[in-house]
């Protein structure tokens, strides 16, 4: 499926790229009611994207899989609008947005607003990562030797779209999955602590 192993030791990612991770702090601190119309013809709706690139209602008490949105064609809109958020609304809080008309759909995330769940068959082309569960319609190059793991937070980024930061998040299950092709310098330990 993959044929070339990552080095983790030429990375290319910029760590500070990295660190600017999404407001984790959530939308509780905010006022808002799903569905408010703050002017007349326009809607807004806030939204949080988890670790495992699943897409909720932010006020949702309960985010597993049962209640995350799972519709590849809703994901494939959402998803590939959102950008960072210059509203002049929620900012802090809600730091991406997607727009579909005159509706505001603000996302805030537990890490970042890509998350890559899918390595797809290379077919014709180079292999590809897929985020958000937007199959092909939503995938970047996949580039292993750009892969960041960062030891701060146990977790594996990779490049993503500049809209919406570069960086993505590489999801556990894909990461542990990726992990067994990685090489190490000589010497250098076999994880990254």
């Amino acid at each position: 499926m993959w044929p070339v192993c990552v080095a983790p030791r030429s990375l290319a990612l910029p760590r500070s790229l990295v660190a600017r991770l999404c407001s984790g702090g959530g939308g509780g601190s905010v006022s808002y009611k799903q569905g408010q119309s703050p002017e007349p013809r326009t809607r807004e709706y806030f939204y949080y994207v988890d670790h495992q690139g699943q897409l909720f209602l932010d006020d949702s008490k309960m985010k597993n899989f049962i209640t995350c949105y799972k519709d590849p064609q809703f994901l494939v809109f959402f998803f590939s609008r959102l950008r960072a958020n210059r509203s002049g609304r929620y900012e802090a809080a809600f730091p991406f947005l997607s727009l579909c008309g005159r509706e505001r759909n603000f996302l805030r995330c537990e890490d970042r607003p890509v998350v890559f769940t899918h390595l797809l068959p290379s077919g014709r082309g180079p292999p590809r990562l897929s985020y958000c569960g937007g199959g092909e319609a939503l995938a970047v190059p996949f580039e292993p030797a750009r892969l960041l793991p960062l030891a701060a937070n146990g977790r594996l980024y990779h490049p993503a779209p500049e809209r919406v930061g570069g960086v993505g998040l590489v999801r556990s299950a894909l990461a542990f999955e990726l992990s067994a092709c990685f090489e190490y310098a000589p010497g250098a330990p076999s994880w990254v602590p």
